[in-house]
């Protein structure tokens, strides 16, 4: 609303006209996403949390508390924190164990999470100009960069001298979170309140928001092309209304991607780095494609999780048991990811921002573009989840107002599995046929714990009532997910 000061949530839904952010909650002290919880028990949470009111101005750090009556009746602080993006709060293309809190919550608490993508160098004029958090992010001159590492891999550049990181690692993710109290074995709830696009700062683009579609060399079609040139790479820029008030992308231009020199001097002849502000003056636009083409919005998170604690660095390409890149279009307001917490505090982060995305995201991206998350975080601990659906969860599960689902990937928790060329060697054996394999037998497992079915009762309820789908095909360690739907449960009473 206008009232609103935060630019991040000029249109944020929540945002009352003083600009406050506030969530409205039932009895129980549960937020109302869009419409209240619905009666029928088939559809109800996996689990009841302790969920108040997050009230308070956004600005830096800790944003205002509020005290609200929790399920027990005990009167609970929820506190709101505020994450900008900017150099000193994003760390790029990976996840790591090491990395030091940007800030430090308890379960209950609210954290608005402004994310980035890595594409917006591609038009910087509609997605970087005078926004001062991108700007200090993507700047690169001759002397230096804004965030000097990015990726993975050796920051000297020894491996293909692309630069420090050696992009090994793509994702601009902001975070992390500590939560306190989180150890191994515990389970990690994070609830997505709201998602809002992030505004163009340009004038010339004021009310828009902008997002890139990248047909790059590591798509599922790349060795497929019919038209010539054959190797090619072609980025589609999209435009999408910073309200949502249009629930549609509309594609703008699009061009191919020419070699690219960066200001330390290197030729980027493929997309193989990120950040490099593309020079336009070396590109052709085409504008005028994919006409009278509307393209659903779906606003989510391309990449969320926790740390994982297999290695100290590790890129933020392939999904594991932690999350990571995950790449479900699911992923976005009003869901709720379950992640098995691996390391001391958790160390929650997001990035890969997305408008849009079809599943399997076939040309190697998504509609890539900046947006700003409301979470809320409820920590499970290891000693009360026996009997819980949530005992043992091994694997990132999402669960939505009429669904779960699960993520299957070609290797459950590659980083363990592969041994210690992991990293290498999950891009050159994934496979769609081990991806269904590995999402069948967690809905199998799933169902019998939480349904209290036979096995072979699951089994035939896969086949008839549950969907399985291509989550992505693009990301290293390739995702299969099962649509398991609530309704399915509602024949009895309960």
């Amino acid at each position: 609303m206008s009232g609103c000061t935060h630019p991040a949530h000029q249109h944020c839904s929540f945002c009352d006209s003083k600009g406050h952010l506030t969530v409205e909650v039932d009895g129980n002290g549960d937020p109302h996403i869009d419409d209240p919880a619905p009666k029928d028990p088939s559809r109800r949470g996996l689990l009841k949390g302790s969920i108040a009111a997050g009230l308070g101005t956004l600005g830096a750090g800790l944003v205002g508390s509020s005290v609200a009556r929790a399920a027990d009746g005990t009167m609970q602080t929820r506190s709101h924190y505020f994450i900008p993006a900017s150099a000193d709060t994003v760390h790029w293309g990976y996840f790591s164990k090491s990395l030091k809190p940007q800030v430090e919550i308890s379960s209950g608490d609210f954290v608005t999470i402004e994310t980035l993508t890595h594409h917006a160098g591609d038009d910087y004029d509609r997605m970087i100009k005078g926004d001062p958090g991108a700007e200090s992010v993507f700047h690169w001159d001759k002397k230096k960069k804004g965030v000097n590492r990015r990726g993975a891999g050796p920051m000297d550049a020894s491996l293909f001298g692309r630069g420090a990181g050696e992009g090994l690692g793509v994702h601009i993710c902001t975070g992390p979170v500590y939560v306190k109290g989180a150890e191994e074995g515990d389970v990690l709830e994070v609830r997505i309140v709201d998602v809002a696009p992030r505004p163009s700062a340009n004038p010339a683009y004021k009310g828009k928001s902008f997002g890139v579609n990248a047909a790059a060399w590591w798509g599922f079609h790349y060795k497929d092309l019919i038209t010539e040139p054959k190797n090619r790479e072609v980025i589609t820029i999209y435009e999408i209304d910073a309200g949502l008030d249009r629930n549609w992308a509309q594609a703008v231009y699009n061009f191919q991607w020419t070699p690219q020199t960066d200001p330390f001097g290197v030729v980027h002849k493929t997309i193989d780095y990120p950040g490099v502000i593309v020079d336009h003056a070396t590109v052709k636009e085409n504008h005028g494609v994919l006409k009278n083409v509307r393209v659903p919005v779906r606003p989510h998170f391309g990449v969320a999780g926790v740390a994982p604690k297999e290695a100290d660095m590790v890129d933020s390409i392939p999904p594991s048991y932690t999350g990571g890149n995950i790449d479900n279009w699911r992923i976005g307001k009003g869901a709720t990811m379950y992640y098995p917490v691996a390391v001391k505090g958790a160390l929650f982060s997001v990035g890969d921002p997305h408008a849009g995305q079809g599943d399997s995201e076939l040309c190697g991206t998504a509609i890539e573009c900046s947006l700003t998350g409301t979470f809320q975080f409820i920590l499970h601990k290891k000693a009360d989840l026996a009997g819980t659906p949530l005992d043992k969860l091994e694997y990132p599960l999402l669960e939505t107002q009429d669904e779960w689902v699960i993520h299957g990937f070609s290797f459950a928790n590659y980083l363990a599995e592969l041994g210690d060329k992991a990293q290498s060697d999950i891009y050159a054996k994934s496979s769609v046929d081990l991806a269904l394999r590995d999402a069948f037998r967690k809905s199998r497992t799933f169902l019998m714990d939480t349904q209290g079915l036979s096995e072979d009762e699951a089994i035939s309820l896969l086949s008839v009532g549950v969907d399985f789908a291509v989550t992505q095909v693009v990301d290293g360690n390739w995702g299969v997910h099962a649509v398991i739907r609530k309704a399915l449960f509602s024949g009895g009473s309960l």
